[in-house]
């Protein structure tokens, strides 16, 4: 499962490396985007593909069972995920203003508007 997962972040790298050097805008956020999600696999797999019970301690237990997920990895990924919606919104604002004020979507043309 580990193989998988790594040509799965190796082709999210890749793609969001492709579409940050290419010229549009949007296909530069969606290269932000893949490079993100790839970061989260990343962790995710870093962190070890077991299965295992919830992260619950029973009652009368002050530690987690040896068969428990980690919760750790789980809570960063989580966190990322609602900071790249964060980001991806802010940049989906910002690209639309762009677009309204420089009318495209281009970078080499917004490069030449800067004056």
């Amino acid at each position: 499962m580990e193989f998988i997962m790594a040509i799965t972040i190796g082709a999210l790298y890749a793609a969001g490396a492709y579409l940050l050097l290419r010229r549009n805008l949007i296909k530069l956020i969606l290269g932000i985007v893949f490079i993100g999600h790839g970061a989260n696999l990343m962790i995710f797999t870093a962190a070890g593909l077991r299965q295992g019970e919830p992260a619950f301690v029973p009652p009368g237990v002050s530690v987690l069972p040896p068969t428990s997920a980690d919760p750790l990895p789980q809570a960063l990924i989580l966190t990322a995920i609602v900071i790249g919606f964060g980001v991806l919104a802010f940049t989906l604002v910002m690209a639309q203003r762009a677009d309204k004020v420089i009318g495209t979507d281009d970078l080499d043309e917004m490069k030449d508007s800067d004056r």
